[in-house]
């Protein structure tokens, strides 16, 4: 009897050997697709990229070893650096838009007349993909067309109202403006769920001591929003340097705009160096972008840990 109580334990003892051992080859198995993807398409483009930006090289050809030679240019050449520029530029603007969002979730937080719909028509441009909003703002912009038409009903004079596009002084802030039309709905919802989460009888016991409602935002809700604010400003960093390409792309093409004057980091790899063939410079100038982001999203969780340490993501 005793040697079959340990006989059947140790059978048992192997099936749940065997099942760890099966559970382990399974997640093995199943880890091995996604992995695979990730290296082929993200890690082993980006070390080619890495190796491209040492050498001097077009889509066909020999390659010539240049050393750093590709950085020291991208890091000296104007137009680079205008773009580099630009893309703080809208770094800034993606600021205001934050404010905005901030500015919309406050008030649509509070029962107001007609509040769910304003939330679905401020959150309804964030769905729409960066491609198509190029599009649209495109024919939207252009002289003679939907905003021009619009400003006249109004009893704007058509000649006097200008290039939205081609003028060097206005352009860029007008797709600042775009950008922030597409992204505000998007934060304004992050910022509506955070405020939710405020306890309701702070708000109460502000108003027993006769705070309005502006101090109960500006001492209360903003307060309270410290986490999700520093995660905006990281997200718009990166939405900047990385995920704006169709927007500031589309919107310009086509359209008569000086490319050179409303290039940002994205659309200056493509468009002033892909398209000339320049492999190796673009290389270089991506690498560059990589690292102004980073540096960008280190530096603001650095402050953010000095001023604040438990609000900092890592």
């Amino acid at each position: 009897m005793a040697g079959s109580g340990k006989t059947g334990s140790t059978s048992l003892r192997n099936k749940l050997h065997k099942m760890q051992t099966q559970k382990v080859i399974v997640s093995i198995l199943f880890l091995c697709v996604p992995l695979l993807l990730l290296f082929t398409f993200t890690y082993l483009p980006f070390f080619k990229m890495v190796q491209f930006s040492f050498y001097d090289m077009k889509y066909i050809g020999k390659r010539t070893w240049v050393g750093l030679q590709n950085y020291i240019s991208v890091f000296t050449r104007e137009d680079c650096l205008n773009a580099l520029k630009l893309s703080l530029f809208y770094l800034v603007g993606s600021f205001v838009q934050i404010a905005i969002a901030l500015l919309f979730a406050s008030i649509l937080s509070f029962p107001t007349k007609g509040g769910k719909f304003f939330r679905g028509a401020l959150y309804f441009p964030s769905l729409i993909g960066g491609i198509a909003v190029g599009f649209i703002f495109k024919f939207f912009f252009t002289h003679g067309f939907v905003l021009d038409t619009l400003l006249t009903w109004v009893g704007m004079d058509a000649d006097s109202l200008p290039f939205w596009l081609k003028d060097k002084s206005i352009n860029n802030w007008v797709l600042a403006a775009t950008s922030i039309w597409r992204y505000m709905g998007q934060n304004m919802v992050l910022f509506i769920g955070a405020i939710a989460s405020v306890d309701t009888t702070q708000y109460e016991a502000a108003a027993i001591d006769g705070a309005g409602k502006w101090q109960q935002i500006t001492r209360i809700t903003i307060p309270m929003l410290k986490p999700t604010i520093i995660m905006m400003t990281l997200l718009s960093i990166g939405r900047i340097f990385y995920s704006d390409f169709g927007l500031f792309y589309q919107v310009p093409q086509n359209s008569g705009a000086l490319y050179p004057v409303t290039n940002t980091i994205d659309t200056y790899v493509y468009r002033g160096l892909l398209e000339l063939g320049n492999i190796s410079l673009s290389a270089a100038a991506g690498l560059y972008q990589s690292v102004i982001g980073f540096i960008l999203v280190l530096g603001t969780n650095l402050w953010v840990r000095k001023i604040d340490p438990d609000n900092a993501l890592f």
